[in-house]
């Protein structure tokens, strides 16, 4: 498996030459000119997940793509007919891309205050027969799935969520490999903080690399 870390939550995951990009949004860069995807992922409504003025290129560029997303965020973009058809992306639901499957798991957003209503955001797992958990993208949830993770794109740092949190969830899910996702409002300084804190205090079966950004790693 290849990917690539296009800054904060967007990464590429190439699988056998299945291409899928999540989470496009406006605190990422370098995706707009990928072309080739099978299908576009998004987590959640909120512009660091989803650039409505990025989207619409991206998705002419890819018109194989299939479009996917949770309940609400797939309203607004297909009521603001802002670029190509969605479809709304529910827990418990799976489809097919390529030779994977990607099941919707998770449902609602991180609670970031009690007065701030509460929105709609999925998890999505892909993975194969012999894997079926191969990669887990939560979004902005701490959402932890019955079965075992191989791979989490681990949220680093949000309003929404304390380290130690991050650490707990981290635990909780306890995959053999992780990287830090959700960091782009982390000086340098904090990043070394939090990457060496998720470092030190994650499970020992759990390695925690950081991906290079806008290049690729492969992931064994």
């Amino acid at each position: 498996m290849q990917i690539t870390h296009f800054r904060h939550s967007c990464i590429l995951v190439d699988q056998g030459g299945t291409k899928i990009l999540f989470d496009p949004g406006n605190f990422s860069h370098g995706f707009t000119g990928v072309t080739g995807l099978d299908a576009i992922l998004i987590t959640h409504q909120h512009p660091d997940h989803v650039d409505t003025a990025a989207l619409p290129d991206l998705v002419a560029g890819n018109p194989g793509a299939v479009l996917y997303a949770d309940p609400q965020t797939t309203a607004q973009l297909n009521g603001d007919d802002v670029a190509g058809t969605w479809t709304a992306a529910h827990p418990g639901d799976e489809f097919t891309i390529g030779d994977l499957t990607a099941r919707i798991t998770g449902g609602t957003h991180a609670v970031i205050h009690p007065d701030i209503p509460t929105i709609d955001n999925v998890a999505y797992l892909l993975g194969d027969n012999n894997n079926p958990a191969q990669l887990m993208h939560p979004g902005d949830s701490l959402f932890v799935p019955q079965e075992k993770v191989d791979v989490l794109a681990m949220p680093t740092m949000a309003p929404w969520m304390k380290i130690s949190e991050a650490v707990d969830y981290l635990r909780a899910v306890s995959p053999r490999l992780s990287f830090p996702i959700h960091q782009g409002l982390l000086s340098n300084a904090g990043l070394k903080m939090h990457y060496a804190r998720l470092s030190e205090m994650s499970n020992p079966t759990t390695e925690f690399i950081v991906l290079p950004n806008e290049d690729s790693l492969t992931v064994n």
